[in-house]
């Protein structure tokens, strides 16, 4: 997967609209496309792309913690956000994006620096003006739940 380092590295409106939101996270997937900056920036990356799923892993990082030393709740917020919003994008045909209208998260415990996690997003129902997603991050070695969230994005056809 390639990161975007310019604005000139990231995809065109008009490209974007030219491919299915499948086509469009495949090929990013694929390094066709360049990830987003934010992607490397927080130290995660898509891993898996199926139609209404997607899946991304991540490793928070010392730059990822909060004062008093633990992950901070804007890195799993962003994480659930990308897997969750790009669970929705999976969905949608040519000429059509989205986005967040809102989402919401719970942490459940402490995902600990240096521990790679699993943050996977699910679609739950897909219409014509919004798609809604539900999304965990789950230890890859232990398994255990770090956190949940739920997503509503809205869906649009620019002119």
């Amino acid at each position: 997967m390639t990161i975007a380092k310019s604005q000139e590295d990231l995809p065109t409106l008009t490209q974007t609209l030219s491919m299915s939101g499948l086509e469009f996270m495949q090929k990013m997937l694929n390094g066709e496309i360049s990830a987003p900056p934010i992607s490397g920036v927080l130290n995660f990356h898509a891993h898996t792309v199926e139609v209404g799923r997607m899946v991304f892993r991540g490793i928070p990082q010392f730059p990822h913690t909060n004062p008093m030393g633990s992950v901070h709740g804007g890195w799993y917020g962003t994480v659930l956000d990308s897997c969750m919003a790009c669970a929705v994008m999976s969905m949608l045909p040519k000429g059509a994006v989205y986005t967040t209208l809102e989402y919401k998260i719970n942490i459940t415990r402490a995902i600990p620096e240096g521990m790679e996690v699993e943050a996977i997003g699910t679609i739950q129902h897909m219409g014509r003006t919004t798609g809604v997603s539900n999304g965990e991050i789950r230890g890859i070695e232990d398994g255990k739940l770090y956190a949940t969230g739920s997503t509503t994005c809205l869906i649009m056809t620019p002119p």
